[in-house]
């Protein structure tokens, strides 16, 4: 009589852990982490690579020049009669391309931000109404830049102006003012 438990199988001779259908799960397995942990260590030297060589070229952000050089004194010269507020003529060539505007009143030359001091819009000049307005929310500013109507909290700002060396008038737009700090720094070109 044969015993329930005494059954003994023959393993072949030739069995690896493989099927006739490919490999176990087992080995599946194994291939499947191995292949990611590899995956992992390619990735983060290639990273790192990556990062090392791009530390050699730093990525530098160009700016244009802030300064300009807009003419001379007698560029400036007119033989109009002022308004009611000093301001004999407002020259705006530079404001499409350097957003500002050359004043030139009785007794000076000076440069105005054509940034709106409510929410920073560029403001436009009226010639025939004599005044600075903004787009946005309707901000109103003389021809000497000081508000009248609308949100704007202050006057228009001011930028650096001086003359070099060979009487040229240089705008720094990278130097900004606000009207108080521009009269008590005296920040213009006196020109009377």
């Amino acid at each position: 009589m044969s015993s329930p438990f005494n059954h003994s199988h023959a393993i072949p001779e030739h069995s690896t852990g493989h099927t006739d259908e490919g490999l176990s799960r087992r080995a599946f397995l194994d291939k499947s982490i191995s292949v990611f942990g590899w995956g992992v260590v390619a990735t983060t030297l290639g990273v790192g690579l990556f990062e090392n060589l791009r530390f050699l070229y730093p990525s530098v952000v160009f700016h244009p020049p802030s300064k300009y050089i807009i003419g001379g004194i007698h560029d400036f010269v007119s033989d109009e009669k002022p308004d009611q507020y000093g301001v004999i003529s407002v020259d705006t060539r530079f404001k499409k391309d350097h957003r500002f505007f050359v004043v030139r009143d009785k007794e000076r030359i000076f440069a105005l931000y054509a940034r709106c001091t409510h929410l920073g819009c560029t403001v436009n000049w009226f010639e025939d109404l004599n005044i600075f307005k903004c787009p946005c929310h309707g901000s109103e500013f003389r021809s000497n830049g000081h508000e009248f109507a609308g949100p704007a909290p202050r006057p228009l700002d001011r930028h650096h102006i001086s003359m070099d060396s060979e009487k040229r008038i240089i705008v720094d737009t990278a130097l900004v003012y606000s009207q108080k700090e521009f009269e008590k720094q005296k920040i213009y070109i006196r020109v009377a």
